[in-house]
């Protein structure tokens, strides 16, 4: 668990699955009690690190191409501003 705001972070679990569930990857581990849980996959050292991230060092907020995407999505609601 490598995400740096869990309570977990630092602990180590049991692998169970990794499988792409609701539009991202997840870990399925194996918890104390035997029954299953999971976590966001972006969360663990299971995948690479993100670049976006790594390289922004909490400099950015936002990918171009998330920004291009909301504009998409909040064109049509959005009204002309004039001066």
């Amino acid at each position: 668990m490598t995400h740096p705001f869990h309570p977990w972070r630092g602990r180590r679990l049991e692998l169970a699955d990794c499988r792409r569930r609701w539009g991202q990857w997840r870990v399925y581990y194996i918890a104390d009690a035997g029954q299953m849980g999971y976590l966001p996959a972006s969360w663990t050292d299971v995948v690479a690190p993100d670049a976006f991230v790594e390289q922004s060092r909490g400099r950015a907020i936002a990918r171009v191409g998330d920004l291009l995407e909301l504009t998409k999505l909040t064109a049509p609601s959005a009204k002309e501003i004039t001066p």
